[in-house]
């Protein structure tokens, strides 16, 4: 195995392989097969409930069996498929007769000249790859999600009463809570979220292009229009009700996007973390064993955010193009839409990877109090705001300008300073004493 990971050329299946693997059994190519056997499998029961002329009811027995190829399928039987394959040269034909086949050996009751009845490749393929991508969106991507959410959450509530310095545009601002800045992202992750779990996933099952041509012209009495509904319903998809011979993409470029969206806060939460860590805001804890630099023995880098970060521009790079290339094909149908979406669970491989890598930077930041506190000491003069917010609020004249002349030059603006200024304004002691409880530390709004 550690050899098989050497040699891959992806580094999803080979340096991160182990983070990777709960997404094998959706989008490897063993998977991809499995779920094309199973919705071949579901096909032909469906014809059998539908009583055709030549189709009796399944018995449990032979309903089971049937069943039981799919939830039972082993990397002997994938490996089967593909030698089937490397004669057929053809992926869907190879399922075919793989299934005709196992049907023949567990002496099931039915006619195998029913398996992929009426039906194209892509009515195969696209029901199989929203089936996996379905899967494995809500089985592994959600749930990461979560998890860096609720995590993000705790910190939050475990910091919100921690004063800190704003940075706009990189020059100090008026301060803040640590915890409300975590609470930004959670906040964004959750509305992208809600959005993720309400997604609709749709299936083309409509014959070679879209008609059910060959359905129809064999069975004219049958509704194959409330069939496939039915059918495809029962997965757990929807049906699109008019296709070329593929599904046009829309809705899976609608999830991709989706994602794309979660991918980018978290992108942006990396680099406040990053920058914060820059800032000595966060420490990191040491682990004695672990290098930072192999030349210089005091570094501690913020690689798992970095890491992260990394992995998730590749992602978004391959979900952009995901969502840019599959809703265009040439008239009924080209072939440029296969190759492509043999690669959907690269970008979520990468997505899988930075959401890990983001959960491990955040087991080991501390919160530095007393970097934090100082940079709020340093800096006096944000509190000018609320000074001269005041004093309009008291009718003073140009209490902006004033404050203006005394904070944008290049002194330092410290509490001696700032209480001068406000010792020598025509204003009553009362309200000097409350311009004077300001300090960068209690000036931290509510939210």
């Amino acid at each position: 195995m550690e050899s098989n990971r050497l040699h891959a050329v992806s580094p999803i299946d080979g340096r991160y392989a182990l983070q990777t693997q709960p997404l094998q059994q959706y989008f490897s190519e063993a998977a991809l097969i499995k779920y094309r056997i199973q919705v071949e499998v579901a096909y032909l029961i469906a014809l059998h409930q539908v009583g055709l002329n030549s189709l009796k009811p399944l018995s449990k027995r032979d309903t089971s069996l049937l069943n039981g190829i799919y939830l039972h399928f082993s990397m002997a039987d994938a490996a089967a498929v593909k030698k089937i394959e490397s004669i057929t040269n053809h992926d869907v034909k190879a399922v075919e007769y793989f299934l005709k086949k196992k049907i023949a050996e567990a002496k099931i009751k039915t006619n195998i000249e029913f398996i992929h009845f009426g039906l194209t490749s892509q009515d195969i393929n696209n029901t199989a790859f929203p089936l996996a991508i379905k899967d494995a969106t809500t089985q592994v991507i959600i749930p990461a999600w979560e998890t860096i959410m609720n995590k993000i959450d705790s910190l939050a509530k475990a910091w919100m009463k921690v004063p800190m310095l704003s940075r706009t545009h990189g020059q100090p601002a008026s301060p803040t809570k640590l915890g409300k800045e975590m609470l930004v992202f959670v906040e964004r992750l959750n509305r992208q979220l809600a959005e993720l779990r309400k997604t609709v996933y749709y299936a083309k099952f409509g014959g070679a292009t879209g008609n059910f041509n060959a359905h129809h012209v064999a069975f004219p009495k049958v509704k194959w229009n409330k069939f496939a509904d039915t059918f495809v319903g029962h997965l757990g998809l929807k049906r699109l009700q008019y296709t070329t011979q593929i599904e046009h993409y829309d809705n899976l470029c609608a999830l991709f996007d989706n994602i794309k969206r979660l991918n980018n806060i978290l992108i942006d939460f990396n680099r406040d973390v990053w920058t914060y860590i820059s800032l000595d805001y966060f420490k990191q804890q040491i682990n004695e064993h672990e290098v930072g630099s192999s030349a210089m023995p005091h570094k501690v880098n913020p690689i798992d955010f970095e890491n992260s970060e990394g992995n998730l521009g590749i992602a978004n790079a391959l979900f952009e193009h995901l969502s840019a290339k599959l809703p265009i094909s040439r008239l009924q149908r080209d072939l440029t839409d296969s190759t492509v979406l043999r690669n959907v669970g690269v970008p979520f491989g990468h997505t899988l990877i930075a959401t890990n890598a983001v959960m491990k930077g955040l087991g080991k930041i501390i919160v530095n109090h007393d970097s934090l506190a100082n940079d709020l000491e340093q800096n006096w003069a944000v509190v000018a705001e609320g000074i001269q917010t005041i004093l309009r609020r008291e009718g003073v004249v140009n209490p902006y300008e004033q404050l203006k002349k005394l904070t944008r030059t290049n002194s330092k603006i410290d509490q001696q300073s700032l209480h001068k200024f406000v010792d020598e304004l025509n204003i009553s002691p009362k309200l000097k004493a409350e311009l004077k409880k300001l300090t960068p530390h209690n000036y931290t709004g509510i939210f």
